[in-house]
């Protein structure tokens, strides 16, 4: 394969499949948080924060983890304020001790933090401005999680540009299926071991965690009592298990995709699940893994990072490649699982991050491994049947038109319909 092509695949990865704390969205609020109170200098004494629509939508329901159980913008962002340690940036609230959940609590007791709705159009956007003394500071944060575009103390740009601290670089343009089969096939392991080591080890730890412990839904461990211990019902388990306990509090990190740790988490545990079960070498886990990451990287790149199709759809395609991939499918076999996958869930709404989003992961997860033992099976489905067209690309690029653009009257609805909730 093409050196500069392997590279960019590597980075790629590389850049997406980093640790994060809590739900990616208001720990990204809790970042810029952090950073706008380290330009001021002090601690913020009132505070305004503006997000985008899609900001409001995932933030509002999930727990801030290490804030004692708080939920929404005020908390992440007091969370930033008070314990937040801007260098870690998705980790920016690993290391809050008890003593700062308690101050956390206290500052949002008695400081008042505003909130409004961005009119500015953009999909993803934080500003955080606040104000000490005589002394005010403002952070925006836009596009993706880390991607901090200025940063300003009494009206003075201390940063202003693209991307300071953005992860992604990579030309991701470069992505196709037959170009991730080819990758996955002859990467040198050594130069994404450890990345790809670290999902393993992290997603596994936090849906082990939603499978012995009570959080949310509980959805992973009612698919274990009521469907038993077949690999495919361990593959939706798991998966299912690391959201439950992720959407709801639980303080272990996880590795995300595509800027979200359900799609992280719904890329990987059903592939690792498959290889243990299929006693795959360590090597043919890490292969697979590739392809499944980067086959929901490429469907999410056209899909864009926030929208109101929901991202685990892509994953569970992912996931449904990886695992064809351990069964010694390859291109063709690739290209038709995500084919029957993406024809039997795509329009599945994001209706903002919380419990039900491990029941959507089952689902996801299922529909991935369907589109695999249809195939396996001699059946598909073609092109011209809905959205689905002949060339794999193409079918992706459908996937991409609906929900980039048919689905943002959508997007709108489901926010309208949460705020008066």
């Amino acid at each position: 394969m093409d050196k500069k092509i392997s590279d960019t695949f590597a980075a790629i990865l590389k850049e997406e499949l980093i640790p994060a704390m809590g739900c990616t969205e208001p720990i990204s609020l809790a970042y810029a948080a952090a950073a706008a109170r380290r330009a001021l200098g002090a601690m913020p004494e009132a505070a305004e924060v503006i997000v985008s629509g899609n900001i409001i939508k995932n933030v509002k329901s999930v727990i801030v983890p290490h804030t004692g159980g708080l939920r929404g913008i005020e908390a992440a962002a007091a969370a930033g304020f008070v314990a937040g340690d801007e260098t870690r940036q998705l980790e920016v609230l690993a290391d809050v001790t008890e003593d700062g959940i308690a101050k956390i609590g206290e500052y949002l007791g008695t400081h008042k933090i505003t909130v409004k709705k961005s009119e500015s159009g953009r999909l993803f956007e934080i500003i955080v401005r606040v104000c000490a003394g005589m002394h005010t500071a403002s952070v925006t944060l836009a596009d993706s999680h880390t991607n901090i575009l200025s940063v300003e103390r009494d009206g003075e740009a201390l940063y202003s540009g693209e991307g300071c601290g953005s992860h992604a670089n990579a030309d991701r343009s470069t992505l196709s299926v037959k170009r991730i089969v080819e990758y996955a096939e002859s990467a040198d392991l050594d130069t994404v071991r450890d990345v790809i080591k670290r999902q393993i080890e992290y997603n596994s730890a936090i849906a082990e965690a939603g499978l012995t412990g009570k959080y949310g839904a509980g959805i992973g461990r009612i698919l274990m009592v009521t469907n038993g211990n077949s690999v495919s019902n361990r593959a939706r388990a798991w998966a299912a298990a690391g959201s439950d306990a992720r959407m709801n509090g639980c303080e272990l990190p996880v590795v995300i995709n595509s800027g979200s740790g359900n799609q992280g988490m719904t890329a990987s545990l059903p592939v690792i699940v498959y290889a243990r079960e299929l006693g795959v070498s360590e090597d043919e886990l890490y292969r697979a893994l590739i392809v499944s990451n980067l086959v929901t990287v490429h469907l999410k790149t056209g899909i864009g990072c926030l929208s109101a199709y929901c991202g685990a759809i892509s994953a569970g395609c992912g996931a449904g490649a990886g695992v064809t991939y351990l069964y010694g499918g390859r291109y063709n076999e690739i290209a038709h699982t995500i084919v029957n996958a993406v024809a039997i869930n795509s329009g599945v709404v994001c209706d903002g991050a919380k419990a039900s989003c491990a029941a959507k992961i089952a689902s996801a997860v299922d529909a991935g491994l369907l589109g695999m033992y249809m195939y396996m099976h001699g059946s598909q489905f073609r092109g011209g049947d809905g959205i689905v067209t002949k060339d794999i690309e193409d079918t992706i690029e459908n996937v991409s038109r609906l929900a980039r653009e048919g689905m943002r009257e959508t997007d709108r609805e489901i926010l309208d319909i949460m705020m008066s909730c």
